[in-house]
């Protein structure tokens, strides 16, 4: 699901800001009304982050942890701006990798499987 959407620079008051085009909200109804941050990658790049206002209250803490966990491992891949897309290659590497491997279902002495 990877979409992109063109924006324009705009004066927002007495700030700046920048505005996104109505397909955005229509094709994405979660990001209306939603918070976020821009975090600059390097002197012409910036990822822009809207984090959804959930009105059902599914902020378990299950998903808070997740959320945290999905955060960290953001900010550590974006580090050094060494992130790099999955490729087909990288795929069939790891496919070629793990290809014959069998796992046995040893039950541990309180019955959880291992």
């Amino acid at each position: 699901m990877s979409n992109s959407y063109s924006i324009r620079s705009t004066k927002i008051g007495n700030s700046a800001g920048f505005r996104l085009p109505a397909e955005f909200y229509r094709e994405h109804p979660q990001f209306v009304n939603a918070d976020g941050w821009i975090e600059v990658l390097s002197s012409d790049t910036a990822i822009l982050r809207i984090v959804p206002q959930w009105s059902d209250e599914e902020d378990t803490e299950d998903s808070v942890m997740m959320r945290l966990f999905l955060d960290f491992a953001m900010t550590e891949a974006l580090k050094n701006n060494t992130l790099q897309p999955y490729t087909t290659e990288m795929s069939e590497a790891a496919r070629e990798l793990i290809g014959g491997v069998e796992l046995d279902d040893e039950l541990l002495e309180d019955g959880e499987v291992c």
